[in-house]
This record gives structure tokens, C-alpha cells and sequence, in this order.
């Protein structure tokens, strides 16, 4: 392993969330700024193990922030979570100069690149983007806002149909194992009662 970082490169895994564009364009600027080379994978840890990689500078990113989804795609990886996956991933970072990757994504991306950077003693920084707020050690990840308000809006207009109609309407919410969406957005929106898998 390279004692000085000069190449980074950025990925998104899981789920797309609201910012990740942004994200990307953070890390993509302030690799420029600090004058480091960086790559982007696309396709999550697909791309890792398979090195669909592209190098990334300032004018890269011109015109994304404003864009949903991610620019790099973004795919579930089930070979990452084996051994070998994550030895071919490896091979392909040491291949192409790589000294250390961002990976912006919920916990499933955060459990890989730990384990990844506990095998490998490959430094990983990871930007928690999840709509589902359930990373540990942050208050707000990136796309929980977004979440949170477009949940909001929807009630919003639920309800116009439900007090002409005289009805009662139940609203599902995404958020997988945790229920900070359905949580605030019923609290944000006057709900009669949340219910939460906490």
C-alpha cells in the first residue's frame, strides 16, 4: 500500500438517493483542488470487480448537481460479498494505481467497504447517502430530507381526496428496517397514528 494517497476514486452502491450527484461532484472538486488524480466507477461494486473505470476532473462533473439518481449508476454487487469478489476488486484498484476510494451509499456499501478495508488495509471514506437515515454516527444522511419533504407533499394531497371523501386513507412509507421516514414524514404531515418497526 502507497504511503502518500495521489489517486482516488469515487463510486455509488445500493439504492440512488437525492445528492449523490453532488456528493460525486464534491469528491471529484476536491480531488482537483488538492491536485490528486480521481476515478470514477461506475456501477457500485459491479464496476469495481469488473474495472469499468474513468478518469474524472473538474469539468467532469459540470451539470449534475442538479440531477436525480447518480451520473456513475449504481447496482447491487451479490459477488462483493464474497471473498474472492472482493479479492478481484482489489486487484482491479492495485491495477489501475488506485490508493484509496469514497463510496457514497446506505449500510449494505458501508458493511462492504469495511470489511474490504479490514482485509485489505485499503483506505475507504465513505459519504452515507440513504434516504432510509439508518447510518450510525450521523444525523441526517444525504437524501433523508429530500425523502422526508417529497413524503410530506404527497400526504399533502392524500388528504384533500380523504377529507372530500370522508375516508380514512394509510400511507406506506419506504425505509426498510428502520422508521425514521415514516416517523418524521407522519409527524411533518399531522398524522392520526405512526406506525414504526422500532
Amino acid at each position: 500500500m502507497a504511503s502518500e494517497i495521489k489517486k482516488i476514486a469515487v463510486l455509488t452502491s445500493g439504492g440512488d438517493s437525492p445528492g449523490m450527484n453532488a456528493a460525486i461532484r464534491s469528491v471529484v472538486r476536491t480531488c482537483a483542488y488538492m491536485e490528486l488524480e480521481c476515478v470514477a466507477i461506475y456501477r457500485g461494486y459491479q464496476g469495481m470487480i469488473e474495472g469499468d473505470f474513468k478518469e474524472m476532473d473538474a469539468r467532469s462533473v459540470n451539470n449534475i448537481i442538479n440531477k436525480g439518481g447518480t451520473v456513475l449508476k449504481s447496482a447491487r454487487c451479490e459477488e462483493f460479498r464474497t471473498k474472492e469478489g472482493r479479492q478481484k476488486a482489489y486487484e482491479q484498484l492495485r491495477k489501475h494505481n488506485i490508493d484509496a476510494f469514497v463510496v457514497i451509499g446506505g449500510n449494505g456499501s458501508f458493511t462492504g467497504a469495511l470489511l474490504f478495508n479490514k482485509e485489505f488495509g485499503f483506505p475507504v471514506i465513505g459519504i452515507p447517502g440513504t434516504i432510509d437515515n439508518d447510518i450510525l454516527g450521523t444525523s441526517y444522511t444525504i437524501g433523508f430530507d429530500t425523502a422526508i419533504n417529497t413524503v410530506v407533499e404527497a400526504i399533502d394531497k392524500i388528504r384533500d381526496t380523504a377529507s372530500s371523501h370522508n375516508r380514512l386513507f394509510f400511507v406506506e412509507v419506504m425505509g426498510r428496517d428502520v422508521g425514521h421516514i415514516a416517523l418524521n414524514a407522519g409527524v411533518g404531515a399531522g398524522a392520526e397514528e405512526i406506525l414504526i418497526p422500532e
